[in-house]
């Protein structure tokens, strides 16, 4: 049986990750800090977990959303120098499949709109289910432990 997706992942945008390399400030105006990957930090320039003595970058960033008291600014991980960004897929991230997240949803004033803890093996459930209700315009996924962003989940066009 063939699905057609009703939703895309996206990753940290590309302007995003090259202003803040430019500049070497975050959405805070604070410093970017650069480190040597220890292994396991999840890279949200190309949504993969990094490899142990890679470059990174690690900064706070406000993930896509209305501005108001829900949007928020918080750290992420990404490759200190350009990378291809994440690999080609229909759905969620393969290198993150399995992973344990939280499906924080917004509605278009970006107010949280719900939510649903999944344990990553069938993230593409939950997210069409969520996206179910007409008012979720976007989903957030977001680490379960440090409730830091990962990624963006938006509806597909047409």
């Amino acid at each position: 049986m063939t699905t057609t997706r009703t939703f895309r992942v996206r990753a940290l945008p590309a302007a995003t990750l090259e202003t803040v390399r430019r500049t070497g400030r975050d959405a805070a105006d604070r410093p970017v800090e650069a480190l040597v990957a220890g292994g396991g930090e999840p890279l949200r320039c190309c949504l993969r977990d990094a490899e142990a003595g890679e470059s990174l970058l690690l900064f706070g960033y406000a993930p896509p959303g209305a501005a108001g008291p829900y949007r928020e600014v918080g750290p992420i991980f990404a490759h200190a120098a350009a990378c291809r960004g994440p690999e080609p897929a229909d759905g969620h991230p393969p290198a993150w499949r399995g992973r344990p997240q939280v499906l924080r949803a917004y509605d278009r004033r970006g107010r949280i709109h719900g939510g649903r803890l999944h344990d990553g093996t069938d993230p593409e459930t939950v997210i069409a289910e969520l996206f179910a209700d007409p008012a979720v315009h976007q989903l957030h996924s977001r680490n379960v432990v440090y409730g830091c962003f990962m990624f963006a989940v938006e509806r597909a066009a047409g």
